[in-house]
């Protein structure tokens, strides 16, 4: 793909993808296994992110999992914290800033994201690669097994790896179908599966998607479906820190040969042995530059680092760094964009957490009810007309009383009780009567308190209106 002087052929890299032919054909991509220090680094976080992802469901808090995303019942649960419709906003707003944190994190640390944290990348590489291993050995014995015939140990390896996939993907469908409809419920589904067989269909066909992403499609998600790759291109700039090839240090490229001091060689530190090829998981040329398919995984980072220690000179011929940075031999983290990116950040942050703290348990609202007015109460008292709406956020019933803590009057509920079930909106109407000694303007402030098991939960204010001149 590249010359000598990693020119490349005409830059022909750059007008196609490396996983597909001059004659449209899928180019499979056999990527050796990785080594190194950034691969263990990398196995450690995912191992970690899997650990999470596959026992998160069995942890409950108070009767409920720690994380649940049910959108049938609008129904959240994030930490153990219960979200309902009424958060909403605060779900847009944790989004948002999550949307914002990925731009900020690309500006200055590239596509980390993508080989360190993206679920395609973690199962991929660490969960069906893995197996593959395992079962069909490094890349060169998958090549050769790939090219022969058919015979025994073809069809007993390429069988056993394509079942164990389906039930890897089956297991991953599962445990995402947990975090919507809770694991009690996805197990009483199983339980009376006769009732339930177009759910369980569902979830079958949702893992045989999840199975040929991980088994067929592989990379192409990252090159061809996923716009993060091609956005990244606007988020980019010289600053940035990516996984680049040190062009100023490695070239011109040349083989080689101890035996030959590197004066008389004239070549740069690059020996062309292709090392950070064969490790790619997309199949690029580091070399040629930074590249759509490059999803900054390190793990070329770490193959030439092998290499220069083999033959004693410095690491770092690829690593993190900035174009600046090779450059310049300098890096600069910080730049007017990616502090502008940062302030957003923190105030997004900073209004999420406020917003976060001062959600309450309980939310109420009195409103005195449309098209009425004041209303005779008796010989020397007026009424007024409210109705409440309480929307009840906690994990249990509650039966709430109002009370009129100032001015003093009667309230005369119009219907049952209130009774605020558990993430649900009550509603009720009542009578707010007060005496015309009680009665100082035609605008009185009244204040409310609803208290459930004689504990204060809310206060609210709402206007009593009554004639101009009291009779």
């Amino acid at each position: 793909m590249s010359d000598k002087n990693g020119e490349g052929h005409h830059g022909s890299f750059r007008d196609k993808l490396t996983t597909v032919s001059d004659d449209g054909k899928r180019v499979w991509i056999y990527p050796k296994k990785p080594k190194g220090k950034f691969y263990n680094y990398r196995k450690v976080f995912s191992f970690f992110l899997l650990l999470i992802f596959f026992i998160g469901h069995f942890i409950s808090y108070k009767g409920d999992p720690i994380f649940l995303f049910d959108v049938l019942e609008r129904k959240f649960i994030i930490f153990g914290a219960i979200f309902w419709p009424q958060d909403f906003h605060l779900l847009v707003l944790s989004l948002i800033t999550f949307i914002v944190f990925i731009i900020l994190f690309t500006v200055v640390y590239g596509r980390l994201w993508c080989g360190w944290g993206c679920p395609q990348t973690v199962f991929m590489e660490f969960f069906f690669r893995q197996v593959e291993y395992i079962i069909e050995g490094d890349y060169n014995k998958q090549k050769k097994l790939d090219r022969q015939n058919w015979n025994f140990e073809k069809i007993w390896k390429k069988t056993l790896k394509q079942v164990i996939f389906y039930l890897m993907a089956f297991a991953i469908a599962f445990t995402s179908a947990a975090y919507v409809f809770s694991l009690d419920t996805l197990t009483s589904y199983f339980a009376d599966s006769s009732s339930h067989i177009s759910f369980i269909t569902g979830l079958l066909i949702f893992a045989g998607a999840i199975y040929f992403i991980f088994a067929f499609f592989r990379e192409q998600v990252c090159t061809i479906a996923c716009p993060y790759g091609r956005l990244q291109g606007t988020l980019l700039d010289n600053k940035s820190m990516i996984v680049a090839y040190d062009y100023i240090r490695g070239e011109p490229r040349g083989k080689h040969n101890p035996l030959k001091s590197k004066e008389k060689l004239s070549n740069g530190d690059c020996i062309d042995c292709k090392s950070c090829v064969v490790v790619c998981p997309t199949g690029i040329d580091i070399r040629n530059g930074t590249q759509l398919e490059c999803i900054n995984c390190t793990a070329c980072v770490d193959a030439c680092d092998a290499v220069m220690d083999r033959i004693n000179k410095p690491r770092g011929l690829i690593r993190l760094d900035s174009e600046k940075g090779i450059t310049e031999h300098k890096h600069k983290l910080w730049n007017t964009r990616t502090i502008a990116y940062s302030i957003v950040l923190v105030i997004l942050l900073g209004v999420v957490s406020t917003m976060m703290f001062m959600r309450t348990d309980f939310e109420t609202t009195i409103l005195r009810q449309r098209g009425t007015l004041f209303q005779k109460y008796g010989e020397n008292s007026y009424s007024n007309i409210y109705e409440v709406e309480l929307v009840n956020k906690t994990r249990k019933t509650h039966y709430v009383d109002i009370k009129l803590l100032n001015p003093e009057g009667e309230i005369i509920m119009m219907s049952d009780e209130l009774v605020a079930e558990k993430g649900e909106i009550s509603k009720t109407k009542f009578l707010v009567v007060l005496k015309t000694s009680q009665i100082t303007s035609p605008n009185i402030i009244l204040t409310f308190g609803l208290y459930t098991d004689d504990k204060l939960i809310n206060k609210y204010q709402v206007t009593f209106i009554s004639p101009r001149k009291l009779e």
